[in-house]
């Protein structure tokens, strides 16, 4: 929506001036705006017209900025299993859960276990009390093998039945103690993008063998430094998917607190006015957005975006489609409000203080405006 568009019409140079028709008479002035019947109307030549209601509506103003759709954290996955070779190897895109193989050694899985600490000691009832230990029960737990199991720091000889339940149910060697390397900790399910050893490739303690990251499909974007200020963690934006048409509301969950340099893609400035382009920053923040229905965003990875932050937002505002104004030469704004229909219908210039800009309307206010009367706009 642009206001420097050329006008349909002649425009009034002040209210109280009457609009002239080619060799027609002056129309009556009502009100002070010029009424005057259709075929005295000094529309521009050439152009169809038509009518639109004015509507009372809430209006929205919206910022576009650029992302890409991803997935939450980026995690490197550790060998600490001595072998010969590794047997079994994930694909690239594979999810693995809680209790499932993430690779194997020497025909020996190496199990998924979620928790924030890497494992680094083997586990048994004759280690120290640490907080691994407690890692190690709540999982067991979640698995369903931790019936008379409390959590605790302690390697109990609950721990140890409960662990050594969960090893004959794996195919595991059932000694109720955890080797270092038969299971790896993550903080949830993994999404695997890459793997780095090949099949029957020798193990190396510390060697790594993957990259993956979480199954939370996020959107990172950056928002130019000049309109930071219209996010904040908690808020909800709309995020619309590759295809153009599916949208999906999100959280915002982080906005930088440190601006970098580059191009920003950002959206036009809402407090520019009509014709008026936004002057986006050569610097911007990152922010990242939760979706709030992930299972929407599909198989897409890296996939670019659109986020549609809310600038603006009145309520119970009357609006009339942007195209319905008509720049006065005096200044300011007016609408051309159409009074009955056919031969017979007249016009009134009736001025108007413009508001909220959203889309194709724009709210309006004025002594002579009010919902449900018609102003004309361009035909098409």
């Amino acid at each position: 929506m642009t206001a420097d568009r050329e006008p349909r019409r002649r425009l009034a140079a002040a209210a109280g001036v009457p609009l002239l028709a080619a060799g027609a008479t002056a129309a009556a002035l009502i009100g002070g705006y010029a009424l005057y019947p259709r075929q005295q109307a000094a529309a521009t030549p050439g152009i169809a017209t038509r009518t639109a209601p004015v509507v009372r509506t809430d209006l929205t103003n919206t910022v576009q900025v650029a992302g890409a759709l991803g997935y939450r954290g980026s995690y490197g996955v550790v060998n600490q299993a001595a072998g010969t070779a590794y047997t079994a190897l994930p694909a690239t895109g594979a999810i693995v859960h809680r209790g499932d193989r993430l690779y194997e050694v020497d025909g020996t899985p190496v199990t998924l276990f979620y928790g924030s600490r890497p494992a680094w000691r083997s586990l048994s009832e004759w280690v120290l009390p640490g907080p691994d230990v407690a890692q190690l029960d709540r999982n067991v737990i979640a698995l369903g093998f931790g019936k008379y199991l409390t959590v605790s720091d302690y390697y109990t000889a609950a721990t140890a039945y409960a662990v050594e339940l969960w090893q004959e149910a794996a195919g595991l060697p059932a000694t109720g103690t955890v080797p270092l390397g038969q299971v790896v900790f993550a903080p949830g399910a993994l999404r695997v993008t890459s793997v780095a050893p090949g099949l029957g490739s020798p193990p190396q303690p510390g060697a790594q063998v993957l990259t993956a990251t979480s199954t939370a499909p996020v959107v990172t974007a950056q928002l130019p430094v000049a309109q930071e200020y219209l996010v904040r963690r908690g808020e909800e934006v709309t995020v619309t998917l590759p295809d153009g048409v599916t949208t999906i509301p999100g959280t915002v969950t982080a906005v930088s607190s440190v601006a970098t340099a580059g191009t920003a893609a950002g959206g036009q400035d809402p407090s520019a006015q009509p014709g008026q382009s936004g002057g986006g920053s050569q610097e911007s923040v990152a922010m990242t957005v939760r979706l709030n229905r992930p299972l929407a965003a599909g198989d897409f990875d890296q996939a670019p975006v659109s986020v549609s932050i809310v600038a603006a937002h009145v309520n119970d505002v009357l609006a009339v489609p942007v195209s319905a104004l008509v720049a006065l030469a005096g200044g300011g704004y007016a609408v051309e409000v159409v009074h009955g229909t056919g031969a017979a219908a007249a016009r009134q210039l009736v001025a108007v203080r413009t508001g909220l800009f959203s889309s194709t309307l724009v709210q309006v206010s004025g002594a002579g405006i009010a919902a449900g009367q018609r102003v004309e706009v361009p035909a098409q």
